[in-house]
């Protein structure tokens, strides 16, 4: 089984290093002329791959957006996911989930194994019960080419509280994460499976992202306020490995096909821009 960094490797060296995220928020689906119900979502969802599906590296689903809707929004999201794998993008599924044992399990089932129908190329996850916590993610993510993206240095202001807490060693609670991560994709080649979340508004917090060799999503970008220049700032020597992430930016563009096309490109020629300068 070929592994997750060397896919995500492969597509963005042939789609260009974007990841835009489906986030049908009720605001959204009224900017584009859409009802706030299942069908709503539906058509918003349909729009979005028919325009990017075939032309962007990564497509990040908001699970939650899809959720609120119960049974019928979740079986959306499963018919969202296929067109998307369809297309030809990677989906990295926003989810978050987090817990110990058995449970921590389940989620691992219901995301990254092949025989769920809710199964994409890679999930988010937060590491605050423990990085350790999330091993079966972790493990069932490389027995089938899966990735995990750990939360480490997130664009919510309330997220420093936690994540920049010293422990008794000296080092914050983002650094650690960020060094378990790297252990992780020790050895691999040409890009590690376990990836880190770390938000493009963040600046220069003085953390070392150096040695991660893995896949760095940079949300934040575009309405959040970030720019594609500022991942210089942030991310340093890791650049390369950096993998920028809009939403709004792009998706107000729509419901036009063309525009949210033109927004993509235009986003993907910053981003290519910012990562490439000398």
């Amino acid at each position: 089984m070929e592994s997750f960094g060397s896919r995500l490797h492969r597509a963005v060296a042939e789609r260009g290093p974007l990841c835009v995220g489906i986030d049908p928020h009720p605001a959204l689906l009224a900017r584009w002329g859409l009802s706030d119900d299942p069908g709503g979502l539906e058509r918003f969802s349909r729009i979005v791959v028919d325009a990017l599906g075939d032309r962007i590296a990564v497509v990040k689903p908001q699970s939650a957006f899809f959720e609120r809707f119960g049974a019928r929004g979740v079986e959306i999201l499963e018919s969202t996911i296929r067109q998307l794998r369809d297309a030809g993008s990677l989906v990295l599924l926003d989810v978050k989930r987090g817990d110990i044992g058995s449970t921590v399990a389940a989620y691992a089932s219901a995301y990254l194994d092949p025989a769920s129908p809710l199964y994409v190329d890679a999930v988010t996850a937060t590491p605050y019960l423990g990085v350790g916590s999330l091993a079966p993610m972790f493990e069932l993510a490389a027995a089938h080419g899966g990735g995990v993206f750990v939360l480490a240095l997130t664009s919510n202001p309330e997220g420093a509280a936690v994540q920049h807490a010293r422990r008794a060693d000296g080092r914050t609670v983002a650094q650690a994460v960020i060094d378990e991560i790297s252990q992780l994709n020790r050895g691999a080649e040409p890009l590690g499976s376990i990836g880190a979340v770390v938000g493009a508004t963040i600046g220069d917090t003085g953390h070392d992202l150096s040695a991660v060799s893995g896949p760095l999503l940079a949300p934040g970008l575009g309405a959040q306020g970030a720019t594609a220049a500022d991942l210089r700032t942030v991310f340093g020597s890791a650049l390369p490995w950096v993998l920028p992430s809009y939403s709004r930016e792009v998706l107000n563009a729509g419901p036009d096909t063309g525009a949210l096309r033109a927004a993509a490109d235009r986003v993907l020629a910053e981003c290519r821009a910012a990562l490439t300068a000398s």
